[in-house]
């Protein structure tokens, strides 16, 4: 259904799960992201009332992922801990030329934004299915199905504000490029890494 051209490693679990709290933390910061991504899309292209309209509720709800998150690290006795740059965003970010006019930046943006939801509900599956505690295999079996949902969203706006079989072609070269990126990752405990 993802699309993704290659899975991630199953063995990522497993390091994963001898640091659960540095994914935690990974994983909030990921939330706020994606809070920010769909509060720039207001912000950035306020003429799509309906695009508008639909990150509004998604910003909600990612802060409440983000809230999820944070109190499960609190009931860990943690701290949420520093922010750290996600080397597999910023690897992506560089497929798409800058500029173009406000259409194409658009559909860049949301390619990317359904891509990182589609590999971060991937991942998410895998712990849902592998990690040994089950009230957190549990949470990432339901944030699975959130993601799942972001991922169709951004990618039905790229298809609606955009040419379709250009998006579709933009959409498939994503896909290999991703795979290329992902080849290097899987072996930190980091949502995308």
């Amino acid at each position: 259904m993802l699309g993704l051209k290659l899975p991630t490693d199953p063995r990522w679990v497993n390091i994963v799960e001898k640091n659960i709290d540095e994914i935690l933390t990974d994983h909030a910061f990921c939330e706020q992201k994606a809070a920010s991504t769909a509060i720039s899309l207001i912000v950035n292209f306020p003429e799509y009332p309906e695009l508008v309209t639909e990150m509004v509720a998604l910003a909600r709800e990612e802060m409440g992922h983000f809230k999820m998150v944070h109190d499960r690290i609190l009931a860990r006795g943690q701290t949420l801990g520093r922010y750290r740059r996600d080397d597999y965003v910023v690897e992506l970010m560089k497929f798409f030329p800058k500029g173009g006019s406000r259409e194409t930046k658009l559909v860049h943006r949301l390619l990317y934004a359904a891509l990182i939801e589609a590999r971060s509900c991937e991942r998410f599956r895998l712990l849902s299915e592998q990690l040994k505690d089950p009230d957190l295999a549990e949470f990432y079996r339901k944030l699975m199905v959130s993601e799942a949902g972001h991922y169709t969203l951004f990618l039905k706006f790229a298809r609606k504000y955009g040419n379709r079989a250009e998006v579709d072609q933009k959409w498939e070269d994503l896909l290999a490029y991703e795979a290329e990126i992902v080849k290097g990752l899987g072996n930190r405990e980091t949502v995308h890494g």
